[in-house]
């Protein structure tokens, strides 16, 4: 199994109250709601991912079918749940610029998509009226803007996704849209299918939106690509790419929970580019006493078949950047070894990263953490 994640080519926040600033630079992208001059207020924000990795990914890393693609934002601040709330996220309608201005710049930048515009300040304005088939826009009569996005398409697939969140639980963004992926893939392969990737607007409901009441303003603020931290927006594809075919070996399964797992080919150190195959040296700490005329730890054990994952840590913040998944971090086998997949691409570069497993053996559950680390380089 494997994960392969994407980071942004390009994020802006829209905000209703300064209709034509651009903050494409920004470290923080939100889709929140405020009162400002009296009056209700909201901003929403906009991401996009490259085309030609995304139909890399589907086309060469995917073959057998076995995929989901989840967008995935990391919070900064989140306020204001006292109730239940939902966040939106379509496909966008329309090429968008970026822009290189700031939140609070004075001036104004004005060089990129904002409430107003598309593309910069004067250019190209968002739809209001007259809108193509299955593209739709929403906003107060005064305040014409915001983003215009798909609801549908000739695919017949829910393109409409949504996150709920309450007070207690994550509040970081994790939804499936495997289905506006797979419409911006067909398109590319034949623009009579879908519609072309222009990324994501993130919004909150209409029914949140421009309501002008102190008590339903709620703040959703998450890192952008420009963050200076580990929590840059992803697109994370999760697709099933386990094997487990041991062919001529006569190794045998890990016997018992008390044993030592390493990684016997890490090299400790990986370009970001790379996809290292990691390969697993197990063995038990107790081996069973017998006569033999070689080492009792010369023999690999393979990790059990259906119940063996991996998991990855940052190593300094202690946070999982791939998680442990039933379906989707599943360790192979072959002939060799157990083994899995690594994509570096999908790893902040400069930074150190942890190796786990987590395993049955005899019905006990164990996960192992035996300081397995590597760094992601530049390059």
């Amino acid at each position: 199994m494997a994960i392969y994640k994407l980071f942004p080519t390009k994020d802006t926040t829209l905000y209703s109250d300064s209709p034509n600033m651009n903050t494409g630079l920004d470290e923080i992208i939100e889709a929140s709601t405020y009162i400002k001059n009296a009056s209700g207020q909201v901003s929403r924000y906009l991401v996009q991912f490259s085309t030609s990795e995304i139909n890399n990914i589907i086309s060469t890393k995917t073959s057998n079918g076995e995929w989901t693609a989840y967008l995935r934002n990391f919070n900064s601040v989140v306020t204001g749940l006292n109730l239940d709330t939902k966040l939106l996220f379509y496909p966008i309608s329309g090429e968008w610029g970026m822009g290189t201005g700031r939140f609070g710049d004075s001036p104004q930048v004005t060089n990129g998509a904002s409430w107003n515009f598309i593309d910069y300040s004067g250019s190209n304005s968002w739809e209001g009226s007259g809108f193509p088939t299955y593209v739709t826009a929403s906003f107060p009569e005064s305040l014409v803007g915001g983003g215009n996005w798909y609801t549908g398409s000739n695919l017949g697939l829910n393109i409409t996704q949504s996150q709920t969140f309450t007070y207690s639980d994550t509040k970081d963004i994790n939804v499936n849209v495997k289905n506006t992926v797979e419409t911006w893939y067909s398109y590319s392969l034949d623009s009579s299918n879908g519609f072309k990737n222009d990324g994501f607007i993130i919004k909150q409901t209409d029914d949140n939106e421009f309501v002008n009441n102190p008590n339903n303003q709620k703040t959703f603020r998450f890192f952008s690509i420009d963050t200076n931290t580990i929590y840059p927006p992803q697109l994370e594809f999760r697709f099933n790419d386990f094997i487990f075919n041991t062919g001529s070996s006569t190794n045998v399964v890990l016997p018992q929970v008390e044993s030592f797992i390493s990684i016997y080919n890490n090299v400790g150190i990986y370009y970001s580019q790379s996809i290292p195959r990691l390969r697993f040296a197990a063995m038990p700490k107790y081996p069973d006493v017998i006569f033999q005329t070689s080492s009792l730890y010369s023999t690999n054990y393979y990790l059990p078949e259906s119940q063996s994952l991996y998991a990855v840590k940052d190593t300094e913040t202690n946070e999982f950047v791939i998680d442990f998944d039933n379906d989707y971090t599943r360790i192979s086998a072959d002939a060799t070894s157990s083994y899995f997949d690594l994509y570096m691409n999908g790893l902040e570069p400069e930074r150190y990263y942890t190796v786990l497993v987590k395993t049955i053996i005899d019905g006990t559950t164990t996960i192992f953490n035996e300081d397995i680390i590597f760094k992601v380089a530049k390059g």
